[in-house]
C-alpha cells in the first residue's frame, strides 16, 4: 500500500515525487514507457517562459511566474544546466505592436519582472541577427532556457533517493476504490494507494474518466522542430518569439544550454502517440523562421524531432480534485516545463485539501551531485580521472563524454535501460554525429555493467532493438 501513487513520469510527475519525498510517506510513480521523461517533456522548445503570455487571473498566469521565479536555484540544487537568457517578441508592423503592447500589459497584471517595451532598433541593438523588418519588441529578462529531461530526471533521481518507487513499464488500464483506497490495475499487477495524482499528460483525460464523469478532452497538438550543430548557436543569444497565435507561441528561434540552436515548432493536429516529422511541416517553420532570423543556416541542422502537447477543449492547465482523494494534473501544456515546481506545490495543497497528514522527513535528501566532465576546471578534470581512471576515456567526441559518465547514467538511482537513456543522462550522442560514433560503443558499455544480451539493448522505446540475430541455440536448432 502506498501513501501516494502518480501515474505519469514526465516532468510534472516527476516534480511532485520530487517535492512529497520531502514528507514522510511511501510514493510511487506510474510510468508506462521504460524511463521518465519520454513523453512531452523530452521534445519542447526547453523554455523557461517569463509569464506575459497567459490570461491574468488564470492558473497557468499564477503557476507560471511562480515556477519560473523557482528554478534557477532549483537546478543549481539538481545539478541541471539552466540559462537566464531573456527573451524577446518580436512584432513586424502595426498589428504586431498592439499585441506586443498588449503582451506587457498582461506581464504587468501576472507581475512578470522587468519587462520592456522596445522600438525595432533597440531590439536589434541587443540581438543584431533578427529581421531588418522587426518594428519591435517585448524584452522579458526573466525567461530562460534548461534541458527539460535532464530537468524531470534530476528529480526523480532525488525522489528516489529519498525512497520513491518508480514502476516502469507500467500502464494504467483501470482504476476502481475499494474499502476507501484506490486500486490501480496494470496488466497482472495491482497497486494500491490512498491517494491518486493524475499526471498522465496527453493520457490525462483518460485517467480521470476512469474515476470521473468526462469533463475535459485532450486534443493532441503535434509541433514540429529543426535542431542545429553549435556553430549556429551564437546566432542569437535570448529567446526570439513571434507574436502567439490561437494555436500557441509560434516558431521561435533559441540558443540550448548546450550551445545549439533550437527552431520551431509549428502547430497541427496530431495523435496522442505519433512524432513523426514532415517535410512540409518543417519548410513552414524554416520558412518562418528565416523571417525573425534570416541567417540561420539550415544545411547545418544536426536533427529534426517533433513532440505533442497535452492541448485540452479548455485554455487553462485543469487542477483539482477529480473524485475523493484523487488529484488531475491535466491539460499541462505550455508553459507546463516553467510551472512544474509550482504545479507540485499545487499539488501537495490539494493533498492537505483531501485530508492527507504530511509530516515532514528529518533529514530528506534535497541535493543532486552530479559530475559533467567537460564542464569541469582543468585542475578538477585531473582529480576526477585521478580517483577513477574512466574519466580519462572519451567516448564521445562530439559532446566529450566519458566513459566514468556514462556508467554514472546507467548506475543511477533512476537507471539508463536503453540507449537513449544514457543520451539523456549523460548526453553522449546528442552532437553533431548524433551517436554515429559513441553509439555502438555506448552499447557495448550497457552490455558490460548490465549483463544484457547486444541483441536486447534498445535504441530507446519498447521494441527499437539496434541489433538482430539469431543465438547459437537458435542455430542449432
Amino acid at each position: 500500500m502506498f501513501d501516494v501513487a502518480i501515474i505519469g513520469g514526465g516532468i510534472i510527475g516527476c516534480a511532485v515525487a520530487y517535492k512529497l519525498s520531502m514528507y514522510d510517506l511511501k510514493i510511487c510513480v506510474i510510468e508506462k514507457e521504460n524511463d521518465v521523461a519520454l513523453g512531452a517533456t523530452r521534445a519542447n522548445s526547453a523554455i523557461i517562459h517569463a509569464g506575459f503570455d497567459p490570461e491574468p487571473g488564470t492558473l497557468m498566469a499564477r503557476l507560471n511566474v511562480e515556477g519560473t521565479r523557482q528554478t534557477p536555484e532549483l537546478c543549481r540544487r539538481l545539478g541541471v544546466h539552466y540559462k537566464n537568457t531573456g527573451s524577446l517578441v518580436l512584432a513586424f508592423g502595426e498589428e504586431d505592436t498592439e499585441t506586443v503592447n498588449r503582451l506587457y500589459d498582461r506581464g504587468v497584471k501576472n507581475g512578470v519582472p522587468g519587462r520592456r517595451v522596445l522600438d525595432g532598433r533597440q531590439a536589434r541593438e541587443l540581438e543584431p541577427g533578427i529581421s531588418d523588418t522587426v518594428t519591435g519588441a517585448l524584452y522579458a529578462p526573466s525567461s530562460g532556457i534548461v534541458n527539460p529531461w535532464e530537468y524531470a530526471i534530476a528529480m526523480a533521481e532525488v525522489a528516489a533517493l529519498n525512497g520513491c518507487v518508480f514502476s516502469l513499464e507500467t500502464e494504467v488500464s483501470s482504476i476502481s476504490c475499494e474499502n476507501g483506497t484506490w486500486l490501480l490495475s496494470c496488466g497482472d499487477r495491482q497497486i494500491r494507494a490512498k491517494y491518486v495524482v493524475n499526471a498522465a499528460g496527453v493520457n490525462s483525460d483518460l485517467i480521470h474518466n476512469m474515476v470521473a464523469e468526462p469533463s475535459f478532452r485532450t486534443l493532441p497538438s503535434k509541433g514540429q522542430y529543426w535542431l542545429m550543430d553549435k556553430s549556429e548557436g551564437k546566432i542569437t543569444s535570448r529567446t526570439l518569439f513571434r507574436c502567439p497565435t490561437k494555436a500557441g507561441k509560434g516558431v521561435l528561434v533559441s540558443p540550448t544550454v548546450h550551445g545549439n540552436l533550437i527552431v520551431g515548432p509549428d502547430a497541427s493536429p496530431g495523435s496522442r502517440e505519433r512524432v513523426n516529422t514532415e517535410s512540409d511541416r518543417l519548410e513552414y517553420v524554416k520558412a518562418t523562421a528565416l523571417e525573425s532570423v534570416p541567417g540561420i543556416n539550415f544545411r547545418n541542422a544536426i536533427r529534426t524531432f517533433a513532440g505533442i502537447r497535452a492541448n485540452t477543449d479548455r485554455d487553462d492547465f485543469i487542477i483539482g480534485i477529480a473524485a475523493p482523494n484523487f488529484i488531475d494534473l491535466g491539460g499541462i501544456k505550455s508553459p507546463g516545463l516553467s510551472a512544474a515546481p509550482a504545479i507540485a506545490d499545487e499539488a501537495i495543497r490539494l493533498l492537505l485539501d483531501c485530508g492527507a497528514e504530511l509530516e515532514k522527513k528529518e533529514n530528506p535528501v534535497t541535493d543532486r551531485e552530479h559530475v559533467v566532465f567537460k564542464d569541469q576546471t582543468d585542475e578538477k578534470k585531473r582529480e576526477l580521472i585521478r580517483k577513477n581512471p574512466l574519466y580519462g576515456r572519451v567516448i564521445c567526441r562530439c559532446e566529450t563524454v566519458t566513459e566514468a559518465e556514462i556508467v554514472q547514467a546507467l548506475r543511477s538511482p533512476v537507471p539508463a535501460r536503453t540507449v537513449d537513456g544514457v543520451k539523456r543522462r549523460a548526453n553522449a550522442g546528442m552532437g553533431r554525429c548524433q551517436g554515429g560514433f559513441c553509439g555502438p560503443r555506448v552499447l557495448e558499455i550497457i552490455c558490460r555493467e548490465t549483463g544484457m544480451n547486444p541483441l536486447g539493448v534498445l535504441k530507446d522505446k519498447a521494441g527499437s532493438y539496434i541489433l538482430y540475430g539469431q543465438t547459437k541455440e537458435a542455430d542449432n536448432v
